[in-house]
């Protein structure tokens, strides 16, 4: 079976979570990997989506070390979403609103 794999980069500009993970994310810039497979038997080419990761590379003790968290293209856009609602809730309102979750 054909395979293909490709690299994109999402940016967070605030603190996130992602479903099935424990804890919260710091903002910043994040490599995605995408795996497809090429559906055989068609008489033009089409490729399907086989899995998602998401790159999260360690902090503190952790320093050094990098994980592919797999994760849905449903849950990521939906984080991207939540992240560019709270950027612009503070653009609107010129205030500084803290991230979901946090106290003031």
């Amino acid at each position: 079976m054909n395979t293909r794999s490709s690299k994109t980069k999402v940016t967070f500009s605030n603190p996130f979570s992602l479903p099935g993970y424990v804890g919260e994310l710091p903002a910043g810039e994040y490599e995605v990997l995408v795996e497809e497979e090429l559906l055989e038997g068609l008489s033009f080419e089409a490729w399907r989506r086989t899995s998602t990761f998401l790159t999260v590379r360690g902090r503190g003790k952790s320093t050094g070390r990098t994980e592919l968290r797999s994760i849905s293209d449903s849950d990521l856009k939906a984080a991207l979403n939540r992240d560019a609602a709270v950027a612009d809730m503070r653009h609107q309102s010129g205030a500084v609103v803290p991230p979901p979750g946090e106290d003031q």
